[in-house]
C-alpha cells in the first residue's frame, strides 16, 4: 500500500463515475463536484446488472469490526476474510467469516462464526455447535481435506497464532492447533493449501505481512490541507518478513520448513498467494503478491527447495519496472494454453496488473486487455475471475476499498469506501468496465476485503460474497439471464478429497478451456473448490482432461452433459 503522487480525481478519471456515486445506500451522503465531461446519471438498465444482493432476507448477519474506536494501528484496515465450503457434505456451500476487533483490548475479541446454508437464500448461524469461533484477531482463512478423510478442514490467519480446525464429521471441528505445530505467532494473511512435494499429502503456504507490533506504531498524516491522521504505509515500519511453508507430516502434523526450502532468501510484504504448476514441470509452484516490494514466483525445485525467479520471469514488477502494493492474486488462462497466467490488484494511483504467462515468462499485458486505466482510481483488494454468464469467456469482479485518505473523499461517513468494479470480457479478449458499480442494481460505497466465490444455491451461476469493513457482508446472488450452458465439475482424488493442484481442459463443439482446482485465489479468502465452465450454446462437454497433481498423470472423462454437477474420481477415467 505505498502511497502514490500519481492520483486523479475520480470524478475526471472516468465518465460514468457520477453513476457511481448517486445510489449509495443508507442514504450516505457523497462529497463529489459536478464535471461537464460526466454525463448525466441514468437508472441501471437489465444489461447491466449481474447481481442482486440479498443479504438482508438471508441471515447471513455478519459485520466485520476493525476496530470500535479508529486508533489508527496498522492492522485495522487490512482485514477481514471469508470462506465459501461445504463443511457438513450436504452439497450446499457454506460461509465463514473471520472476525477483528479492538486491538487496544487484551484478550479475547468477536468470535468467527459459520454459517450453514440452508438453501433458498437462507443460512443460519451454527458457529457453537461447530466449535469454530476463534476469537483471535482474524485476516483469512484456507480450506482442504488435509487428513484425506473427505470432510474439509479449515485454517485461519490471524495478527497472532494462527488457528487449524479439523472436521471430525456431523458438523463439527476439533481445534488441532497445538498438535499439528502450526501455531506460530506471527501477523499471517492468505494462504493455500497445495503439493509441496510428491507425497500426496497437502501442505501449507502461508503469506506473512508485516513483523508488527503495537510499540512500532508511528504516526502518519494524510497528505491533505487539513492533515489528519492517517495510517501508515507498510514500508514505513522497516519490518519485512518471510513467509512460511508447512510440510504435512501425516496424523494432522505439520512440519515449518521454511528456511530449510529456502524462503529466507527474499522478504517482502506478503499479502495474497496462489499454487500452481507456473512452468509446467509438474511440480506446483507458489506465487505471493507482496505490497510495495517485489512479487516472488516460488518456483519448485523438485528437492524439497523453492527458488524466488518472480524477476527472471517477469512477475515481480509492473511494466514499468515498479513494485507495485500487490494485495489481491487471480488465477487464470487467458489463452487456453495450460499456463496458468496471473492477475495483482493495487494501490489506487497504480493500476492492477495482468500477467500473460508465455512458457513459463510473463508479460504484462494490462494495457492491451483494457484494465490498467480504468482500475486507476481504486484500490483492489479482493476478486474474482469466472464466467458469469457462462458465454465461455471469464469475467472479473473486483472489491475496492481504501486504505488512506485520498481526495475525493465519496462518503464523509466512510472516508476510506468506494465502489466495486465488474467487467464484462467481451468477444476480442478484453474487458469492459461495467457502467454499473459492481454490477449490482444498488450501487454502493464500502472499504471491501474479501470477495469468496461459488455457486451458492448450485444453479450454475457463480455467486460472491463479499466483506466489507465495519458493515454487513454482502451476499450477491448472480441475477443473470442470458446465461449460456454450463459444467460445474468437482475433482476428486482417490481419498474422495478435492484435488487441489489439479488441472483440468474441458473440451467442446466450441473448443477447449482449461481451468486449475484452487480455492485460495482472491484476498484473504477461500473460494468453491468446483471447476465451473461456461460452455455457451454448447449442451455438453465432450471430453475432460484431468492432470492430476504430484506427477502429472493425466485421466480423460466424457462426454459429460451441461448445466449439471459432476463429480470426477481419480482412477475412475480413461
Amino acid at each position: 500500500m505505498l502511497r502514490s503522487a500519481a492520483c486523479c480525481p475520480l470524478s475526471r478519471a472516468l465518465p460514468w463515475a457520477a453513476l457511481l456515486l448517486v445510489a449509495c445506500d443508507r442514504g450516505a451522503p457523497v462529497n463529489t463536484t459536478p464535471d461537464p465531461q460526466v454525463p448525466s446519471a441514468t437508472i441501471a438498465s437489465e444489461r447491466d446488472v449481474w447481481f442482486e444482493d440479498v443479504s438482508a432476507s438471508s441471515g447471513l448477519d455478519f459485520v466485520f469490526s476493525s476496530a470500535p474506536e479508529r486508533r489508527f494501528q496498522f492492522p485495522e484496515i487490512i482485514g477481514g476474510g471469508a470462506a465459501l465450503l461445504d463443511f457438513d457434505g450436504d452439497g450446499l456451500l457454506d460461509v465463514y467469516l473471520v472476525q477483528g476487533g479492538d486491538l487496544a483490548v487484551p484478550g479475547p475479541r468477536g468470535a468467527n462464526r459459520l454459517y450453514r446454508n440452508l438453501g433458498q437464500w437462507r443460512f443460519e448461524d451454527v458457529t457453537d455447535t461447530a466449535g469454530v469461533g476463534d476469537t483471535g484477531y482474524g485476516m483469512g482463512a484456507a480450506c482442504a481435506d488435509i487428513d484425506g478423510d473427505g470432510d474439509t478442514d479449515l485454517y485461519v490467519t490471524n495478527l497472532g497464532a494462527d488457528v487449524l480446525y479439523v472436521n471430525e464429521g456431523r458438523g463439527r471441528f476439533r481445534n488441532a492447533t497445538a498438535e499439528s505445530g502450526v501455531a506460530q505467532s506471527a501477523w499471517s494473511a492468505s494462504a493455500t493449501f497445495f503439493h509441496a512435494d510428491s507425497d500426496g499429502r497437502l501442505d501449507l503456504f502461508v503469506t506473512r505481512y508485516v513483523a508488527w507490533s503495537s510499540a512500532l506504531e508511528r504516526t502518519c498524516r494524510a497528505p491533505r490541507s487539513t492533515n489528519p491522521r492517517d495510517y501508515c504505509p507498510p514500508l514505513s515500519y522497516g519490518a519485512p518478513t518471510r513467509d512460511a511453508l508447512f510440510l504435512n507430516q501425516g496424523a494432522l502434523r505439520f512440519a515449518d520448513v521454511s528456511e530449510k526450502a529456502g524462503l529466507g532468501a527474499a522478504f517482502g510484504n506478503g499479502l495474497g498467494v496462489v499454487a500452481a504448476d507456473f512452468d509446467r514441470d509438474g511440480r506446483c509452484d507458489v506465487f505471493v503478491a507482496n505490497d510495495g516490494s517485489a512479487n516472488q514466483l516460488w518456483i519448485n525445485r523438485g528437492d524439497g527447495s523453492f527458488a524466488d525467479r518472480a524477476l527472471i520471469a517477469g512477475c515481480a514488477l509492473d511494466e514499468s519496472g515498479r513494485a507495485g502494493a500487490g494485495m489481491g492474486v487471480g488465477l487464470l488462462d487467458l489463452e487456453h494454453d495450460g499456463f496458468p497466467d496471473l492477475f495483482v490488484t493495487h494501490l489506487r494511483g497504480e493500476m492492477n496488473t495482468l500477467y500473460r504467462n508465455r512458457n513459463g515468462r510473463f508479460d504484462d499485458v494490462t494495457a492491451s486487455a483494457r484494465l490498467a486505466l480504468p482500475s486507476k482510481p481504486f484500490t483492489g483488494f479482493g476478486l474474482s475471475f469466472s464466467d458469469f454468464d457462462c458465454d465461455r469467456d471469464l469475467d472479473l469482479y473486483i472489491g475496492n476499498g481504501r486504505v488512506y485518505l485520498q481526495e475525493p473523499i465519496l462518503d464523509a461517513s466512510r472516508p476510506y469506501a468506494e465502489p466495486d468494479s465488474f467487467y464484462e470480457r467481451l468477444d476480442d479478449g478484453t474487458w469492459k468496465l461495467n457502467p454499473v458499480a459492481g454490477g449490482t442494481a444498488q450501487a454502493w460505497l464500502a472499504s471491501r476485503r474479501a470477495v469468496a466465490a461459488g455457486d451458492l444455491d448450485n444453479d450454475g451461476g457463480i455467486d460472491l460474497v463479499v466483506v466489507a469493513q465495519d458493515e454487513r457482508v454482502h451476499l450477491l446472488r448472480n441475477v443473470r439471464r442470458a446465461r449460456g450452458h454450463w459444467l460445474s465439475l468437482r475433482i476428486l482424488d482417490e481419498h474422495g478429497a478435492d484435488a487441489l493442484g489439479a488441472e483440468v481442459c474441458v473440451r467442446s463443439a466450441a473448443g477447449a478451456q482449461w481451468r486449475f482446482v484452487s480455492t485460495s485465489a482472491s484476498y484473504c479468502a477461500s473460494n468453491d473448490p468446483r471447476v465451473h465452465v461456461g460452455l455457451g450454446q454448447d449442451d455438453h462437454a465432450t471430453e475432460i482432461l484431468v492432470r492430476w497433481p504430484c506427477g502429472g498423470v493425466e485421466e480423460r472423462f466424457g462426454p459429460l452433459a451441461a448445466d449439471a454437477i459432476h463429480e470426477l474420481k481419480r482412477g475412475t477415467g480413461r
